[in-house]
């Protein structure tokens, strides 16, 4: 059931590459959606973050990919226009990952003159723990992309307890500090991890928390909880790990828009003001889960969507660990 979720003010900047300048369309959210042009919707458009940086509005997944696959696709997404890449240290591809953008950076491929500023790379933390071992892990995940820093760095999960998380927390900050990353930001945390972190008074909030949601899995107590505190919600397993692409309600409505199921999804994740991480290693889905500007899911099909909610967790839920 559908949580209304409080006015929160979401900018989508327009497509241009990050070191041009650029100009920012102003989306409202009102009741749990996001009101805006279907023309502002594209790869390059990015979405403004509370510190005023701003990251774009969808990211390539490439979870559980190795080697040459993640390379591929990573090659793919750039090509096809995505801007962003979320890899993390426990998928073992930070390398592959971080080759494959800058072999596109160096091609003929890359007909925009995109610089490595115009990516935006995220890697995560595999597990909290003391702050020196925080940091030299977060140390190493820059070593091992190659990209000279991290454009967001999240802890991956609030396991571990209070005190590795807020220490590992620490390291994120001074990674900051310190130039090896540009955003921090947290993965799976539940309500009550995220108000521990802002009660302990971080020099540097959660930007983002990056959470599996999806209209089988809505998770609107987290998603209100970070919209009321500012901190951009990331979608993953958008997709439903192709779950339930052949749920009656999303066959129906995809017929309806003349999208894919896949393509109506991200929408969904979209239009509620979320950063989906939509995943596919082959060329043609890469291409056809970007491709969200040509429709509008109406208000009455978002809250069928909503409906669906059957809290479906597709791999982990560490969201009420202590």
């Amino acid at each position: 059931m559908s949580i209304c979720m409080p006015p929160h003010s979401v900018t989508i900047v327009a497509d241009l590459p990050q070191h041009r300048k650029s100009q920012s369309v102003h989306a409202r959210h009102c009741s749990g959606r996001l009101k805006m042009s279907t023309s502002t919707l594209s790869l390059a458009s990015r979405t403004k973050l509370a510190n005023g940086l701003s990251i774009p509005t969808i990211h390539l997944g490439v979870y559980l990919t190795s080697g040459n696959e993640t390379s591929q696709a990573v090659r793919y997404a750039l090509e096809a226009g995505y801007r962003a890449v979320d890899s993390a240290q426990m998928y073992h591809n930070e390398k592959e990952s971080g080759k494959a953008v800058l072999d596109f950076l160096a091609s003929e491929d890359n007909t925009q003159s995109l610089r490595r500023e115009d990516i935006h790379f995220t890697s995560k933390l595999a597990s909290n723990t003391a702050y020196d071992t925080a940091r030299k892990a977060i140390k190493q995940s820059v070593k091992e992309c190659g990209l000279g820093y991290i454009d967001l760095f999240l802890l991956h999960s609030p396991y571990g307890g209070k005190k590795a998380r807020l220490d590992s927390w620490r390291a994120v900050e001074d990674a900051i500090q310190d130039g090896e990353v540009k955003i921090g930001g947290v993965s799976n945390y539940g309500v009550k991890h995220l108000q521990e972190l802002l009660d302990s008074r971080p020099r540097t909030p959660p930007a983002v928390n990056q959470i599996e949601i999806h209209p089988f899995n809505t998770r609107f107590d987290i998603t209100s909880f970070c919209q009321k505190h500012d901190i951009v919600v990331e979608a993953y397993a958008p997709l439903v790990r192709a779950m339930r692409m052949k749920h009656p309600t999303i066959v129906s409505l995809s017929k309806k828009y003349a999208c894919t199921p896949g393509q109506l999804l991200v929408r969904w994740s979209l239009q509620h003001g979320f950063v989906p991480l939509p995943k596919s290693v082959k060329k043609e889905r890469i291409v056809e889960n970007s491709q969200i500007g040509g429709f509008e899911i109406e208000e009455a099909d978002m809250k069928t969507m909503d409906g669906l909610d059957e809290y479906l967790v597709t791999d982990w839920d560490p969201t009420d660990c202590p």
